[in-house]
């Protein structure tokens, strides 16, 4: 890791939190995002009332896209629309580095609902 990694961030009003909107979604199709620049993943999410939505991931140095199929994952999913290698991208999967810089999915330990909020 980066020393500038480990530093503190500078505080933020507890507020600020509450503008984030993360949920809980399900991975319903992934694959191959081959014009990425970085080796990632094409994502279908459901996020039970709020729909499907898609995101860029760069995902595949750890996960095959069959193993991504049906789990649970945790996504910002108002930070608005961009077009990552030209597929749209609606969500941003969270995700934490390895040892390697590899993306590590956040994980639920159990199974809760599609669309539930993160607090």
């Amino acid at each position: 890791m980066q020393d500038a990694e480990l530093e503190a961030p500078a505080m933020t009003p507890f507020d600020a939190f509450g503008v984030l909107d993360m949920r809980v979604g399900r991975i319903v199709k992934a694959e191959p995002n081959v014009k990425a620049v970085k080796p990632a993943y094409k994502l279908w999410i459901d996020f039970g009332a709020l729909g499907v939505k898609t995101s860029s991931a760069q995902l595949a140095a750890l996960y095959r896209s069959e193993d991504l199929e049906g789990r649970l994952i945790v996504a910002a999913v108002n930070l608005g629309d961009r077009r990552i290698a030209g597929f749209k991208s609606e969500v941003l999967v969270l995700g934490a580095p390895d040892d390697e810089g590899r993306v590590v999915l956040l994980a639920l330990d159990r199974d809760v609902p599609i669309g539930g909020r993160i607090f």
